[in-house]
């Protein structure tokens, strides 16, 4: 089965590793995502997120160039096996050439620094998704899950932050979706909170997603998406992916509990259940996660393909989850 996941975090792992003078390389590693854990699992397409932390960056557009740089590299080092994505049309060449498809994206869209200028740059640079926001209010909106200050010493987030349904976009904001949707980039809603998610879907025509989002129903964790904003998220042809975070796929007594295949399937079946195959695709959140995981890097996502079929999923619906719905997004959208 094909694979198209919409999250990883994995540059940024690897900038940390080389930062602490440690050897890189995307071929093999020990992340969850490498091109040889990609190949075993029969990965179509992987986004790659340049996730910048603000608050701990002084100079987060510094910060940001050098994770470009690090995606950069890795991608050159291993042209063979994996290309960039420009355009839909790039998907298709690349699979005929037997490499794996490479998106880049940003996760947090605010290093923009309310300047649509540098939003064309990030364009011109090969960006074609962007998360509006991470888990900090910026210069385009506001998320729902915001850092407790209780637990800012751990650094554990406070997963059931109450929603936030007043503060939508920022004027610029407003700007920034409508640039966005000119551009023909992905707009990603997750992270951010329901004013804002109720902006996009009023404010823009375009299909959008929710790259790593599970349902709210089945977790009440603010981060993920409320049964009307995935009824939404489907009525706009957009689609929302599994995270395989075990804090968003069901409640724990404690942070980061364990990642269950069993609990992704309950996800998968209540989307299903509410709005239909056609929403639900993969979000994985590889390399961004802590929790144990019972599928814990690219090689082992069969483990829920079998698991999809084991609870009578269809291979037609399987083939919509794991790469189908997303892939009919990015043709939609990406110019």
């Amino acid at each position: 089965m094909k694979v198209l996941d919409m999250h990883c975090d994995t540059i940024l792992s690897l900038l940390d590793s080389e930062d602490r003078h440690e050897n890189v390389s995307l071929y093999k590693n020990k992340c969850s995502i490498d091109i040889e854990k990609m190949k075993k699992g029969n990965y179509l397409l992987q986004n790659f997120a340049l996730f910048t932390d603000q608050k701990k960056n002084e100079i987060a557009e510094h910060e940001t160039m050098r994770l470009y740089d690090m995606y950069c590299r890795m991608l050159e080092q291993n042209s063979q096996y994996i290309a960039p994505v420009y355009c839909y049309e790039d998907i298709l060449k690349n699979e005929k050439e037997g490499k794996i498809s490479s998106l880049l994206t940003l996760e947090d869209g605010g290093v923009v620094f309310n300047d649509l200028a540098m939003l064309r740059n990030y364009y011109r640079m090969g960006v074609r998704m962007i998360a509006l926001t991470w888990n900090y209010e910026n210069g385009i909106g506001y998320p729902n899950l915001l850092m407790n200050p209780d637990f800012l010493d751990s650094n554990v987030p406070n997963l059931l932050q109450r929603v936030d349904s007043v503060n939508g976009l920022t004027p610029f904001g407003m700007e920034y979706i409508a640039e966005m949707e000119k551009l023909g980039m992905i707009i990603d809603v997750s992270h951010l909170n329901d004013a804002g998610f109720w902006d996009v879907y009023d404010h823009t025509t375009k299909p959008f997603v929710a790259s790593h989002s599970n349902a709210r129903a089945m977790c009440p964790v603010a981060r993920n998406l409320s049964d009307d904003m995935i009824l939404a998220l489907k009525e706009r042809g957009g689609v929302m992916g599994l995270n395989f975070c075990g804090d968003f796929l069901e409640l724990h007594d404690k942070p980061n509990g364990p990642s269950r295949i069993e609990a992704m399937v309950d996800q998968i079946k209540y989307i299903k259940d509410l709005a239909g195959i056609d929403v639900i695709a993969l979000g994985t959140d590889f390399d961004g996660i802590n929790c144990e995981c019972e599928i814990g890097d690219a090689s082992q996502m069969p483990l829920l393909e079998q698991a999809l079929y084991d609870a009578n999923f269809t291979n037609e619906e399987v083939e919509k989850i794991f790469y189908k719905n997303a892939l009919r997004v990015y043709s939609e959208v990406l110019k």
